[in-house]
């Protein structure tokens, strides 16, 4: 394939802001060590990702898919990891903390007693 231009990819995509997230992840991909399903030849991986998306050789439902899942997953603190918690000797800090984690968990506690489907009463 030549040159592979916007027009080239729309019927694979809904927009330009998609192709531009879908190319994203796809050269991630590629980059993690996925088979390119386009001849790479010299070109560097955003052109290819672009090529592949523009031949239709490519699952786009699958990278739109793993894109999305690439945003909800959090990875997990290791143990050895640093916190951003600082720990003070002055007692004032200490208290401002303690009030600050209280205020958090009484929040927490609040939003997990409540139903979703309960609405607040209106006093008209």
């Amino acid at each position: 394939m030549a040159r592979t231009t916007n027009s080239d990819t729309l019927p694979y995509v809904d927009s330009r802001y998609e192709l531009g997230m879908l190319a994203s992840q796809r050269v991630r991909d590629l980059n993690g060590g996925a088979e390119p399903v386009v001849e790479p030849g010299r070109d560097k991986l955003t052109v290819v990702a672009l090529r592949e998306i523009a031949s239709g050789k490519l699952d786009v439902a699958n990278v739109r898919h793993e894109f999305v899942q690439s945003y909800k997953d959090t990875p997990a603190a290791d143990a050895d990891a640093e916190t951003l918690e600082v720990e003070s000797a002055d007692p004032q800090l200490r208290e401002l903390d303690a009030e600050l984690e209280n205020s958090l968990m009484d929040d927490a506690v609040v939003g997990a007693d409540t139903d979703a489907d309960d609405t607040p009463d209106d006093d008209e």
